[in-house]
């Protein structure tokens, strides 16, 4: 294990921005470890950041979606152990050239990082297993990158409901052994926000680089 990540417990709370980058040749050295969030624009992706590191400030949360055209990097009180912001697809007023150009850097990312231990993918838990989240999975799945997912939003249900949405997911993902976790999540009333923070814990330490 890398000497550098096993210094301190980590606190979420301690996250700030460090960096944001348009490519890859434009992030942080490819060193220590670091998760990504990933989510379509109206997913509730930076809402669940905020719940996450306890910071209503730290991941901009916009009434236009798919603002954040950027990689975004915040580092934690551990050293080179980062969360990552990654942009939102979906309902963003833009040419279709610079969504291939998002795409097409995002997709460098995801291919190209060796520091990355797992993705968190953001749905919606009322609106779950779109073609984004299809295609997030099964990149996931090929590449063998531990997957955790969020069903955001479960406040704006009825317990029983979310509980048959979270079955629903469940068995359709059956098959896919990259989802280490599928949690029920609502950044209104922090449902989910310490199984997460695990999760993301045991992900951060872990210091296997990928291959």
């Amino acid at each position: 294990m890398d000497s550098d990540l096993t210094q301190k417990s980590i606190s979420f709370n301690s996250a700030r921005f460090l960096v944001s980058a348009p490519r890859l040749e434009d992030c942080p050295p490819d060193t220590g470890a670091e998760v990504a969030f990933a989510g379509r624009s109206n997913a509730g992706k930076s809402s669940a950041m905020n719940a996450i590191t306890a910071n209503g400030k730290l991941a901009r949360t916009s009434k236009t979606p798919g603002r954040t055209r950027l990689i975004n990097f915040f580092s934690l009180n551990r050293e080179h152990a980062r969360l990552v912001d990654l942009p939102g697809y979906g309902y963003a007023k833009v040419s279709r050239d610079m969504k291939d150009d998002w795409q097409k850097h995002l997709g460098h990312y995801l291919n190209d990082r060796r520091c990355l231990r797992g993705l968190v993918l953001v749905m919606d838990i009322r609106h779950p297993l779109t073609d984004f989240d299809q295609m997030m999975v099964e990149w996931c799945e090929h590449n063998k990158l531990p997957l955790m997912i969020l069903a955001t939003k479960a406040d704006k249900l009825k317990f029983g409901q979310a509980k048959t949405s979270m079955m629903d997911i469940t068995r359709k993902l059956e098959a896919f052994t990259c989802v280490e976790h599928l949690i029920m999540f609502s950044s209104t009333s922090k449902l989910g926000v310490d199984e997460c923070r695990a999760a993301l814990i045991n992900w951060l330490e872990d210091g296997k680089a990928r291959e």
